[in-house]
């Protein structure tokens, strides 16, 4: 009977040392492809208000979107919408969702902002605000998510890369899907002028002015310049001028230092739904000093409020005596939205 072989032992028994085949260098040429952690969340990049857009070859112009400013991070367990601030509205937004999901990709960061249009084909805030549900609701008509930056992608960290590389990366990732809830937000091959004063004859918000030679880098450090057609900017609910109904008008309130001041009224832009539910809430922040929280020398018969609630204001500008010029309602924001209430400049 023969004997079966027995296997070349794993280990010799040699006064040689073993050592292990040499590693031959790494060629230069070749890319470094270690995987960089994916963060929870990035901080993001913020616009600097400017009275005019800078110009130049180093600079790119795109339309200002008026709506509400989200990342998407698509992750191995699954994708998850943020706002500005930090908080999940992930189940708010369920068509960005699945344009997400159809992206194909392991993982991805991507910057943006979600909208809605008006009949002029226009991004409208209100339209946006108004459709969004309570705590846990849905919008009620399908948004869109502007995607305007990429930091994030399959495993690689891109904030340290110039602008153009990211877009360029960004307009590859989610181009070729006319169906899909996620559109890359376009630059316009003008100067910023002209782009500006296109985007005012529209009747748009302004344009957004950035640097492509940048990284990304959160915060207001100036890579991005934002110029506006006509102000808007957040305020604090102070108070209500009485009428039959629900009321005339709505104090507001801003920061000066840390005291909130008055600084004008808003009669306009109202849908009778929204001053309902302005008037239900404000009832039950009625003040209870006895000083109005705010100094007030007029003589109109107002009901004041604790500055809690926070609005988002159109405006033409500021009269002589600091107050707001040609003021218009958009709508309500939230907390969640990471509203920063105005404060005037000393």
């Amino acid at each position: 009977m023969a004997r079966t072989p027995r296997s070349k032992p794993l280990l010799q028994d040699s006064d040689a040392p073993i050592r292990s085949k040499p590693r031959r260098r790494r060629d230069p040429a070749q890319p470094n492809l270690l995987l960089d952690h994916m963060p929870r969340r990035i901080e993001p990049s913020l616009c600097l208000l400017k009275a005019k857009p800078p110009e130049g070859p180093d600079w790119a112009y795109e339309i200002k979107w008026d709506g509400y400013r989200l990342s998407i991070h698509i992750e191995p367990k699954g994708i998850r919408i943020l706002t500005k601030n930090g908080h999940d509205w992930t189940n708010r937004f369920p068509e960005i969702e699945e344009g997400a999901r159809e992206l194909g990709v392991a993982s991805a960061i991507i910057d943006g902002e979600a909208v809605m249009y008006d009949d002029q084909g226009r991004s409208d805030f209100s339209l946006l605000q108004s459709s969004l549900g309570g705590r846990a609701g849905k919008t009620t008509s399908p948004a869109q998510f502007m995607a305007f930056d990429l930091m994030y992608l399959d495993g690689h960290d891109l904030t340290k890369m110039e602008l153009r590389v990211r877009r360029h990366l960004l307009e590859e990732l989610i181009s070729g899907r006319p169906d899909s809830a996620i559109k890359f937000s376009e630059a316009f091959h003008v100067t910023g002028a002209e782009l500006f004063r296109a985007s005012c004859d529209h009747g748009l918000e302004g344009i957004i002015a950035k640097h492509l030679g940048r990284p990304y880098r959160s915060g207001r450090l100036g890579d991005w310049v934002k110029v506006k057609c006509i102000q808007s900017e957040s305020f604090f609910i102070v108070g209500y001028e009485r009428s039959a109904g629900t009321f005339r008008s709505l104090m507001l309130g801003a920061y000066r230092g840390d005291q909130v001041v008055y600084v004008g009224s808003v009669g306009t832009g109202f849908k009778m739904r929204e001053m309902s539910q302005l008037r239900s809430m404000m009832n039950k922040l009625r003040w209870t000093g006895k000083k109005p929280p705010v100094p007030y020398a007029g003589k109109r018969d107002i009901v004041w409020v604790a500055p809690t609630i926070i609005v988002e204001i159109e405006f033409r500008g500021w009269t002589s005596e600091g107050k707001l010029r040609h003021s218009s309602y958009k709508g309500r924001r939230k907390i969640q939205d990471n509203a920063a209430v105005y404060r005037i400049k000393e």
